[in-house]
């Protein structure tokens, strides 16, 4: 069993939302905590457009009560596509916590902010023309993605993330990635904490940079990625198949676990 997981960005009730393949993770899940770090329910998205919630946006759910069921703690982060959930920051509702930021104390000592990523917006972004135009090129993308990938399926082909091999060949893209990871490592090193646990910008990541932990764990429109914690406070960035795809060792030593997450 896993000490914790955090999951992000995974837009249900929008088109692009790989809802299948991550009711098919919950199912496999098993971790003391569940953080949910932002834009799980794409409410943006389903006032704006038309909404999806199918057979398998409702699995979501299921495998989210029955993580609940199961003695799982639910950790939510509201994101900027779920803002609305931020009036509920403080409360302890029936089945999880609703927490504007949260830090996370891992099994080797080291403490973690974890929050959406979108306060970082002020920093990174352009503005203006060039972000609106941005978000509409992503979206078309993103519409490629599931189409390319549609046909994989039908080859037998694994899963493969057309939106970022894209993104990876972006100048701009990549620059405007560097400017997020460095706002929030910033914001981290100020706060006096030992790294980041982040979305928002739909690229899985887990690096060392300056000392400092900086974690993204991915989205699930276009990554289908989770990050974990294990027993020793490893941290692991998966695949939605399970597959370890980089990793952070723990510190030597071991230090008795946290109680409850505390509000940062």
């Amino acid at each position: 069993m896993n000490r914790a997981v955090f999951v992000s960005d995974v837009h249900l009730g929008s088109t692009h939302c790989h809802a299948a393949e991550f009711a098919d993770f919950l199912g496999r899940v098993k971790c003391r905590q569940l953080y949910l770090v932002g834009d799980i329910v794409d409410l943006w998205w389903m006032s704006q457009r038309r909404a999806r919630w199918d057979a398998a946006h409702q699995r979501v759910v299921e495998a989210l009560h029955a993580l609940a069921r199961n003695g799982t703690e639910l950790i939510y982060v509201p994101g900027n596509h779920d803002r609305a959930a931020r009036r509920f920051c403080g409360l302890m509702l029936p089945a999880m916590q609703v927490r504007r930021r949260v830090i996370h104390t891992t099994a080797d000592g080291r403490r973690l902010l974890v929050v959406h990523g979108d306060d970082y917006d002020a920093v990174t972004h352009f503005g203006g023309l060039q972000e609106q135009f941005g978000d509409w090129l992503y979206y078309r993308i993103l519409t490629g993605n599931r189409l390319v990938n549609r046909m994989r399926r039908r080859f037998g082909l694994r899963y493969w993330s057309l939106a970022e091999y894209l993104k990876r060949k972006s100048v701009a893209a990549e620059r405007y990635i560097a400017r997020f990871v460095q706002a929030g490592l910033d914001d981290v090193r100020t706060r006096g904490l030992d790294g980041i646990v982040c979305g928002h910008i739909h690229r899985a990541a887990l690096i060392r940079q300056d000392g400092l932990v900086y974690a993204n764990d991915g989205d699930w429109v276009e990554s289908l990625t989770a990050l974990c914690e294990t027993h020793d406070g490893t941290l692991q960035l998966l695949s939605h198949t399970g597959q370890v795809l980089s990793e952070l060792p723990a510190r030597l030593r071991a230090v008795p676990d946290a109680t409850l997450p505390r509000a940062a």
